[in-house]
């Protein structure tokens, strides 16, 4: 019996170190990508201040033909809501909440019970062109449970590799079109569609 209790009491110490672990480490996560674009900033950025314009480079845009969207409003304001039994969709809304045409403008984004971030569109003119900086930043720990908020805090030392291959996707479909070179958006690979 000592040897089961002795197992029960380690088992639980290792429960609460990882917990407490998850209370006791950095909670912020920023993810960023960039490109360089054949075009001008306001050409790009057309591109991404409408969400109308979004289905035409954005890299969940094919992942789930099915999925419900709803677009409301223009400009500063301006909501995406989405829900798709697609994991790698899910649902959420995204808000456009500071533009500053045409050098950048920021999207804030609610994962119900999954949390919430912000992404920023950077444009940065070079010469004839337009390097286009993509950020995600986000607090782990805002927006879900308490109990949730250690695992979330793990979850976002994978946070750059789940989405750093989307925003490079979305880049490169973004520069296509602005190129012209693009009829439809690239697909994430390694995905299935639902």
């Amino acid at each position: 019996m000592s040897v089961l209790k002795k197992f029960v009491g380690v088992l639980f110490a290792l429960v609460v170190l990882v917990v407490a672990g998850g209370y006791l480490l950095p909670s912020t996560v920023h993810v960023e990508r960039n490109i360089v674009i054949d075009a001008p900033p306001e050409q790009v950025y057309a591109l991404l201040s409408d969400f109308s314009a979004w289905e035409g480079w954005s890299p969940w845009a094919n992942l789930d033909p099915d999925a419900e969207m709803n677009i409301s409003g223009s400009g500063l304001g301006q909501t995406m809501a989405w829900a798709s039994d697609n994991p790698k969709v899910g649902q959420g809304t995204q808000t456009i909440v500071a533009l500053d045409a045409p050098h950048a403008l920021t999207t804030h984004l609610e994962f119900g019970d999954m949390g919430v971030a912000d992404a920023t569109f950077t444009l940065l003119p070079q010469d004839e062109q337009t390097r286009v900086v993509w950020s995600l930043d986000s607090d782990m720990r805002e927006g879900v449970s308490l109990l949730a908020q250690p695992i979330n805090t793990y979850f976002g030392f994978l946070m750059d590799s789940m989405v750093g291959n989307d925003y490079e996707v979305g880049l490169q479909n973004l520069k296509n079109l602005a190129e012209g070179s693009a009829s439809a958006p690239l697909a994430l690979t390694g995905v299935e569609n639902s």
